[in-house]
């Protein structure tokens, strides 16, 4: 009698990694070379200082407004920015410390936050 198909008999098989290269190495020194150019030419810290507390906080609270619509995919500017084309009247203050701090990527975009207070 015929088995029921799966849904894994949709996909390819994979081969299994072998005991002589564990996942995540790089091949050859070149490779590895050529990732930590890439890391230079895009440091993950801004240059500017670090914005203040107070200012992360109003950000944070806006992030976890549900009222203006999901924030994922979207710089928090754009989030505000359609709020306000839907007329759902975010806070101006929020537009006005977004521009004022557009170049650093700690205020533009939105973190995942470990749900942690403090």
């Amino acid at each position: 009698e015929k088995q029921p198909r799966l849904i894994t008999d949709s996909f390819p098989r994979r081969r299994r990694r072998g005991p002589g290269r564990p996942p995540g190495r790089l091949k050859d020194k070149k490779d590895k070379d050529k990732v930590q150019v890439k890391v230079r030419d895009h440091p993950r810290t801004p240059s500017q200082p670090p914005p203040d507390a107070a200012l992360l906080e109003m950000l944070r609270r806006f992030d976890l407004s549900w009222e203006y619509g999901p924030c994922t995919g979207i710089t928090r500017l754009q989030r505000w920015e359609r709020a306000q084309e839907l007329g759902l009247s975010p806070p101006g203050s929020i537009r006005d410390a977004l521009l004022e701090h557009r170049d650093n990527p700690d205020v533009t975009y939105r973190w995942v936050w470990d749900g942690v207070d403090g």
